[in-house]
């Protein structure tokens, strides 16, 4: 195993200037030291959570049973039990991390919760979840995650205007990373025109990636399994496992277009962060590809990366740090505008449509079934 200074983690982060990220949080990983040992040993700085996460977390595990026994007693819902252990988990994670954002100045240290998604739809409700997440926690380090749909960014906006630090999930489209960013710096122009300080708000935009491979080759291979032309099968075995990290590339050319527009420098003169770019979805679903490809191909400067636990120790053990991310970006270009060649005809629009709207669900399956484990728990726990 490589020591603390050889981990190319550390060579990530003091090197090309990108941050790695934890996407794990239990009471267990927090209670036994080992999240303040992988901050030490592998360099993470930042974790983030979901719904999926936390049913992992909670669902037969009796190191909560404690607290979920005092929520019965305290007659509260299985909602309030619920929100009372992950705020703790939260709250506790933000302790732990506020080394790291009081040494970044706030960069790095962040700690992401999901607001219900449940009402990924609902602007509203995602505002008013957001605020009570935001105050429930109290913690400067918390990042309140908001999905990146039509229905959330008004939300994002309004949150950033009132100094709450926004982790947009579930960006799959170039587009909607576009949109995100403009949602950011909307929100930061309200706040400054209210005179407020806009430079302790903080925001990542989460933009996935494996899924989109998972989509994109599925439909390549069904191609090739329905055609007897090896020049096409060819041509379609080329694209495969190439267009998440294009779009990758991608977003991050808009990213730099946008830091360059007259409106992000006014905010930038008054202090303002960047909205750095997340890669998200980043354990390789194909045993076929590299299990380190979505970090090794998309290092570079004001990103983030945030990695699962496998994909940590990966990465620790043979990541190659090289800033890649403004490497073979024409052949980015070329290669989402080959799902436009007659012979392959993927409309990528409809499927980081479908995506969106596969992921949350993936969230909500999980949430519901978090809740209905609770339940079941509360009934047991009650009853001895």
């Amino acid at each position: 195993m490589t020591t603390t200074a050889e981990n190319p983690i550390f060579q990530i982060e003091k090197n090309y200037g990108q941050s790695i990220w934890m996407d794990n949080l239990s009471r267990t990983l927090i209670e036994s030291g080992e999240l303040k040992e992988l901050i030490q040993t592998r360099g993470i700085c930042g974790i983030t959570s979901n719904p999926a996460i936390f049913e992992k977390a909670i669902a037969g595990n009796a190191i909560y049973d404690t607290d979920i026994e005092a929520g019965i007693r305290a007659e509260k819902s299985v909602m309030e039990i619920y929100e009372s252990l992950v705020f703790e988990d939260i709250s506790n994670a933000c302790d732990i991390f506020k080394p790291v954002y009081d040494e970044t100045n706030g960069l790095d240290g962040y700690v992401s919760i999901e607001v219900p998604p449940t009402i990924a739809k609902d602007t509203q409700s995602t505002i008013s979840e957001a605020q009570r997440y935001y105050q429930a926690i109290g913690r400067e380090n918390v990042m309140i995650k908001i999905p990146g749909t039509p229905e959330g960014l008004p939300a994002v906006e309004q949150a950033i205007s009132e100094g709450i630090n926004v982790n947009v999930t579930l960006l799959f489209s170039v587009e909607s990373y576009v949109e995100t960013f403009w949602a950011y710096i909307r929100g930061l122009e309200k706040r400054a025109a209210e005179g407020k300080d806009i430079s302790k708000i903080a925001s990542v935009a989460s933009f996935f990636l494996s899924r989109i491979d998972s989509k994109v080759d599925a439909k390549l291979e069904e191609k090739s399994a329905a055609s007897d032309d090896p020049n096409l099968t060819a041509k379609l075995k080329g694209i495969e496992g190439k267009v998440a990290i294009a779009n990758a590339k991608i977003a991050y050319q808009k990213y730099k277009e946008i830091i360059q527009s007259d409106r992000w420098k006014a905010l930038s003169a008054k202090g303002a962060q960047v909205q750095r770019l997340l890669w998200a979805s980043t354990s390789t679903k194909n045993p076929a590809y590299s299990d380190v490809m979505y970090v090794d191909e998309l290092i570079g400067p004001n990103t983030v990366n945030t990695l699962p636990p496998n994909t940590i120790e990966a990465c620790a053990d043979h990541c190659s740090p090289e800033s890649r991310i403004e490497t073979g970006v024409e052949e980015a270009y070329q290669t989402i505008n080959s799902l436009n060649d007659p012979d392959v005809n993927i409309n990528l629009s409809q499927v980081m449509d479908e995506l969106l709207d596969e992921g949350i669900v993936k969230f909500v399956k999980p949430f519901d079934s978090l809740i209905s484990s609770l339940e079941s728990k509360v009934k047991l726990l009650a009853t001895v």
